[in-house]
């Protein structure tokens, strides 16, 4: 069980170190509530372009070569990732180099230059690495499922942005008012995960995260939409088709319980190689190579996601069972040996990830910003544990009726459309 203490920074940010034993690395992680669900629709991608921006230089490290360089002498691997919920920037090091790891990353993060040469160069990248995306159907089934479920509401928007945005609209006076509005400390988290021996009262680590400074006005998010079913076909001349469905579940998104239950009733489903949607649609079938269920929770709305890729002659065939399978579990419920063995695998699997030093930070940093929850990552896999027979069945009896449906393949609406 990890040691886990939180302070409070002088600027506001919630700062939490989880001690493990037995590693010998660390990961330093800061997040903001500054995903891009709290994007204006003219900013839409701005906060993924952001998070490309920082790594081009800070005070200290001026530029991405002297950030790169700097993370290598030091062992270290950068990285960061943003989504809907939140966008959060990373180091693992070595234990020995975890002052300096926390140096770099507060340097660029807390402090970018964002050099207006720098970011005219990285809107090039940015539109290349959309253009990857809208090459692989795959990633286009997953942007287009977001699209059928919440529409034009900000989670319906693609996180990478629009060409058009990168190309034209960004300016950098609107990437700074986005920064200084979003990236609130009092609305972010710190995180300091593993072996923490270099980093005690003498460290100076309060310091360094007191780098990121107080300003803005941030805008709240919009709340998730009612959801409407949709179908949307992106079609595309192929033998291969890639397909989402997905339900919105009766559950409450602030009780982490009920999330807990979501999980097992995902993984019974189609969360593992003993799932009803592996054994079935893969294993007896033959009709796909890939099938799985997926549960998002965002702080307002709860969304259970079916995918599968598969030869596009037995698509169809495979929607229609899949959606037979999500209606006998609602009204039959799943058994008890299912459930229990759901459970043991996805407490198994987190306990696993846990691990990982950047696994805990990842965790820790959706509990705090996401759901204002208190930054335990023994509590998810006791949560996990915690979950019994009756609560998967009243996840599965209220998953519901309707779905909306993505697809990218040789396929038409009509075929998704109800029989």
């Amino acid at each position: 069980m990890p040691a886990i203490t939180t302070s409070v920074l002088k600027n506001g940010m919630p700062l939490h170190r989880i001690a493990m034993t037995g590693t010998g690395s660390v990961t330093l992680l800061v997040a903001f509530d500054a995903g891009a669900r709290t994007e204006r629709p003219e900013e839409n991608g701005m906060a993924h372009f952001l998070e490309h921006l920082v790594f081009k230089g800070g005070e200290k490290y001026p530029n991405y070569r002297a950030i790169n360089e700097a993370a290598e002498r030091n062992g270290a691997v950068i990285n960061a990732y943003t989504s809907h919920d939140l966008v959060a920037f990373h180091i693992t090091a070595r234990s020995l180099k975890a002052r300096e790891a926390a140096d770099l990353l507060t340097d660029y993060v807390a402090r970018p230059a964002l050099n207006q040469e720098e970011l005219d160069r990285e809107r090039g990248v940015v539109v290349q690495e959309i253009a990857r995306y809208n090459d692989q159907p795959s990633s286009v089934a997953e942007h287009l499922i977001d699209e059928a479920v919440f529409g034009n509401h900000p989670l319906g928007r693609p996180v990478l942005g629009t060409t058009e945005h990168l190309s034209k609209t960004f300016t950098r006076d609107g990437i700074v008012a986005f920064r200084e509005r979003q990236w609130l400390p009092e609305r972010g988290t710190a995180l300091a995960v593993g072996n923490l021996e270099q980093l005690g009262p003498d460290s100076g680590l309060e310091e360094l995260f007191e780098r990121f400074s107080v300003s803005g006005n941030p805008t709240p998010y919009e709340p998730a939409p009612a959801l409407a079913p949709r179908i949307l076909v992106t079609e595309r001349e192929s033998n291969q088709s890639h397909l989402r469905m997905s339900y919105k579940p009766s559950i409450d998104p602030t009780d982490a319980g009920q999330r807990a239950a979501l999980i097992i009733y995902s993984t019974l489903l189609g969360g593992s190689m003993g799932s009803r949607l592996f054994d079935e649609i893969r294993e007896q079938r033959g009709l796909c190579y890939s099938v799985s269920s997926y549960p998002h929770v965002y702080a307002d709305v709860p969304v259970l996601q079916l995918s599968s890729g598969l030869e596009s002659g037995k698509c169809v065939e495979a929607y229609r069972r899949m959606g037979e399978i999500v209606t006998e579990l609602r009204d039959d419920g799943p058994t008890e040996a299912e459930v229990e063995r759901a459970r043991a695998f996805a407490a198994g699997a987190r306990a696993i990830a846990f691990e990982n030093t950047g696994a805990i930070a990842r965790t820790a940093a959706t509990q705090a910003i996401v759901f204002g929850e208190p930054v335990d990552p023994d509590a998810t896999i006791a949560q996990l544990d915690a979950v019994t027979f009756d609560q998967v069945r009243e996840v599965a009896a209220g998953i519901s009726v309707e779905y909306s449906v993505a697809c990218v393949g040789p396929h038409t609406v009509s075929e998704f459309e109800p029989a």
